[in-house]
């Protein structure tokens, strides 16, 4: 009888791991949805070619050494064997190739946020050469030092020191916002984004209903995202905690989309959608870092604490000309580092001194090894599309065709 409760047990906690697995991957499409409809008409293919292509590659690099190198073994020649997973005097409640398949949808997740914010003059060689190294070495380099629980370079590890991050407020969101403004300060601003008297030029989207589909995915996605980092469903107890993340992930998604509309009709009289989009995500984002300890008074607080500062963000990145046609930057960087710092308020295993130091590792390495890696693809193939491609739009200089072609030249 107690070997039957634990092989149900075993198999309702594996498929509950594959269905929030499944959600986080669904998260592909609306990081699609969302950038083309935020990016102008004419570039539009080439963001879905590469959000398409960016997820392959991570599915790809995370099997051939990612995994390895973020949790050990070598499952690429090996495969992933074993009875399942679990900790060293636990017995194993989920198959091992669910939790491969967890996290690889959780790297293309940080890649796509470098998508969206280098958008309307990367080239597109140069993005997918990134993603390769993104994928395959730095993000899970940094994740063997969180989730993989490695001592950074050999000295300590985050988790003695108070680290805490649930679900990846700072090892996804924080990470991939790091690589994604390495790139914007390589790359430079869009033309005719910035005047010469310090005017900052709005660039709109070219469908925004576009875009608000790919909030509401993402946001439907984000169930996944942290209630699948509860690991587990089989349980009174899980169960509990699952219903909890749930709760609190919408809670928080909806106070960062009423305050950021809010916010943006004080300042400038009108109620701007894509400010509500972003807040709605950065409601998500705060709370990603510790969806299961606050009540949902305070998740909704907290979400409303990231829709505030996504605006202001927002509007403080213009100021420095960094170009972030997204607003990806402020999302999952500023709102990422928010979230992490927000962590301790809830969970006494943590502290703020274990945060910042562990904010600091992520955004560092992030930061420096990507910079290098656009500066190395900028000398060998270049970063940049000319100006005159540029103008044009990326979508006939890199993919040779048109999304909306009746209404951008086509006949």
């Amino acid at each position: 009888m107690e070997n039957q409760i634990f092989e149900l047990q075993y198999a309702l906690d594996t498929f509950y791991f594959l269905i929030c697995g499944a959600l986080v991957m669904w998260m592909a499409a609306g990081f699609a949805m969302l950038e083309s409809g935020l990016v102008r008409s004419k570039n539009t293919t080439e963001i879905l070619t590469k959000n398409v292509a960016l997820y392959a590659i991570a599915c790809t690099m995370y099997f051939v050494c990612g995994y390895a190198i973020m949790y050990g073994g070598d499952i690429f020649l090996s495969g992933i064997t074993g009875d399942g997973v679990a900790g060293a005097d636990e017995p194993a409640t989920y198959a091992p190739s669910a939790d491969f398949f967890f996290q690889v949808v959780f790297v293309a997740t940080a890649m796509s946020i470098v998508s969206g914010a280098v958008a309307e003059r990367m080239k597109l060689w140069a993005f997918l050469a990134f993603a390769v190294v993104m994928t395959g070495f730095i993000y899970p380099m940094e994740g063997s030092w969180t989730w993989g629980g490695n001592a950074v370079f050999g000295m300590y590890t985050l988790g003695d020191m108070g680290f805490s991050d649930f679900a990846g407020s700072g090892i996804v969101h924080m990470a991939g916002a790091a690589a994604a403004l390495s790139g914007v300060l390589v790359l430079g601003a869009r033309k005719g984004k910035y005047g010469a008297n310090g005017s900052v030029n709005a660039i709109p989207g070219s469908n925004l209903p576009l875009a608000t589909l790919g909030m509401f995915i993402l946001w439907m996605g984000w169930f996944g995202f942290n209630g699948g980092s509860v690991l587990a469903t089989a349980s009174v107890e899980s169960a509990n905690s699952v219903a909890v993340v749930f709760m609190n992930t919408n809670a928080a998604a909806a106070g960062g989309l009423v305050a950021a509309l809010l916010v943006a009709r004080i300042m400038f009289g009108k109620a701007d959608l894509t400010m509500a989009l972003n807040g709605a995500l950065a409601g998500l984002v705060a709370i990603t870092a510790e969806p299961s300890t606050p009540s949902a008074l305070q998740a909704t607080l907290f979400g409303a604490i990231g829709g505030v500062l996504v605006v202001f963000s927002i509007l403080f990145l213009d100021k420095l000309k960094i170009d972030d046609p997204v607003g990806a930057i402020s999302v999952h960087g500023v709102v990422g580092l928010l979230g992490l710092l927000l962590v301790p308020i809830t969970n006494d295993g943590s502290s703020f001194s274990g945060q910042i130091v562990g904010a600091l590792t992520i955004f560092v390495w992030v930061f420096v090894t990507s910079l290098i890696v656009w500066f190395a693809i900028k000398a060998i193939i270049g970063v940049r599309v000319s100006e005159e491609e540029e103008f044009e739009g990326v979508d006939i200089a890199e993919c040779g065709m048109e999304a909306y072609p009746e209404f951008t030249g086509g006949k």
